[in-house]
């Protein structure tokens, strides 16, 4: 531990959650912080990046899911992240951000000190102005350096019914913060169009600082059972490991609840640091298409598109070429194998599609044609009653578990790379152009030894092909 750690901010990535009001982009296997905006960069990219900006030589923590931590750490790496640097706690199940905020700060009192400040930020929010963001971090890690609880609070555009506000209180003298009147539910339109006409009210960004101790501190006056479930969670955790992995049993019994109903609401030492650096939770349709230029008929499209007699429209197709005839204020967005439309003023009902395709048991609320895993990705190409075909591409170095299935067979075409394939007790190389059958019940294992990506075709044949047919007995990403 170190005890010297007052003035070390270490960045909290908070990355989880399906994201469904902005299907069917974002999907729970591939989730929202995954979504590339127009600049080619996706959210959990952008994000990374601010908090290497401010995080000097503290680590960086990220609280993400196991589905997660592969595609996330390989996205980090891109961006130059060495092994210290990126370090990670993996739930095995979602709780809401106050257990995650809870044990991310026990992580930070034992591996930087108790006086270190935390700074959480969402992997899903958007920035656009960096340098006045840095400038309110440093306000705010001033504030937590003081006991405070800081956090961020939006100038408000316009009367916005989708966020929670923060009511001003007192300038603390000597700070860019002021003290937090109250928090305040999200409001109804004539609310919303009072709280600006005011102009004490801030929208609450759902950013925070504070030191690890005197977050602990408070959560042990306000939400003791949260943190106590967290301290067993922590005593059961191998907390040195890398990444580190949190049990499912005693985190389980973490009562799932938001940091703010938890703590925020409840504290008398929170402040807020007002925020001017073009925020954006990035949480509709309607607030993806304001990221795009418009023409003069208020039509904003990415990919291919033909808009006739059309105004106030967004289009996104990522492969077909998408045409419009005589719509206003329509949102279309087409992914291949699923298209939305939607009128503008109703972005944010989006999720009610997820919700009953969760309820018909509908992969698409849960999977793109293209499914990315710790080994590479694969992409659907055809999926129909007698058969299913994928394209999978496996990156250098990767192995996929040692398996079997009941209900399939499967036919390996290798298209590109070389391709080591273990067939029962056999193992041999595939070359390009070369195919080998895998029957029913046969244990199969596909590798890369190469460094190069393999690519190869993949035919399903029999009387099921869901993705629960397959047992696993060996696999280096921990899923047997």
């Amino acid at each position: 531990m170190n005890n010297s750690s007052a003035d070390q901010l270490v960045p909290l990535i908070l990355s989880g959650g399906a994201g469904t009001r902005l299907w069917p982009v974002s999907r729970r296997a591939h989730p929202k912080p995954f979504m590339q905006l127009a600049d080619g960069q996706s959210l959990a990219e952008k994000t990374w990046l601010r908090a290497r900006s401010v995080a000097g030589d503290a680590p960086i923590l990220t609280v993400t899911s196991r589905d997660y931590y592969f595609y996330t750490r390989d996205l980090y790496e891109k961006l130059g992240a060495g092994p210290d640097q990126s370090r990670f706690l993996l739930e095995p199940m979602g709780r809401n951000t106050a257990p995650a905020i809870a044990l991310a700060a026990l992580w930070v009192r034992d591996h930087v000190g108790p006086g270190a400040s935390m700074l959480v930020m969402p992997a899903d929010h958007l920035i656009r102005d960096t340098a006045a963001f840095e400038e309110a971090v440093r306000a705010a890690h001033e504030l937590a350096g003081q006991g405070q609880l800081a956090t961020f609070g939006m100038h408000p555009t316009h009367p916005e019914t989708g966020f929670g506000y923060i009511r001003q209180g007192p300038a603390i003298e000597g700070t860019q913060g002021y003290q937090v009147d109250a928090f305040v539910e999200k409001p109804d339109l004539d609310t919303a169009k009072a709280y600006l006409a005011s102009g004490d009210y801030f929208w609450n960004s759902g950013m925070f600082c504070f030191t690890a101790e005197v977050l602990l501190a408070a959560m042990a006056e306000h939400a003791p059972e949260v943190l106590a479930a967290a301290e067993v969670t922590w005593q059961a955790t191998a907390t040195e490991a890398t990444p580190v992995e949190l049990p499912a049993e005693p985190f389980s019994r973490c009562p799932s609840i938001s940091i703010d109903y938890a703590v925020m609401e409840n504290a008398g030492n929170a402040a807020v640091v007002p925020g001017d650096f073009g925020w954006s939770d990035i949480g509709s349709w309607k607030a993806i298409s304001e990221l795009y230029q418009s023409d003069d008929a208020g039509n904003r499209v990415r990919g291919k598109a033909v808009l006739v007699d059309s105004r106030g429209c967004f289009v996104q197709g990522d492969q077909r070429l998408v045409a419009a005839v005589g719509l206003e204020d329509v949102v279309i967005v087409d992914t291949g194998d699923a298209v939305l439309v939607a009128h503008r003023d109703q972005a944010q009902d989006v999720g009610q599609v997820v919700r009953q395709l969760t309820e018909l048991e509908d992969e698409a609320a849960i999977y793109h044609q293209t499914v990315h895993r710790p080994w590479g990705s694969y992409t659907i190409l055809e999926d129909a009653e007698d058969c299913k075909v994928k394209r999978l591409v496996v990156k250098p170095g990767q192995v996929l578990s040692l398996q079997l299935h009941h209900q399939r067979a499967e036919h390996w075409t290798v298209v590109q790379g070389t391709a080591k394939v273990r067939l029962g007790d056999e193992e041999f190389l595939l070359e390009a152009n070369q195919s080998t059958y895998i029957p029913v019940e046969t244990l199969h294992r596909l590798e890369n030894p190469g460094t190069e990506d393999v690519h190869l075709i993949e035919v399903q044949t029999g009387a099921y092909f869901g993705e629960d047919d397959i047992e696993r007995f060996e696999d280096i990403y921990g899923r047997a």
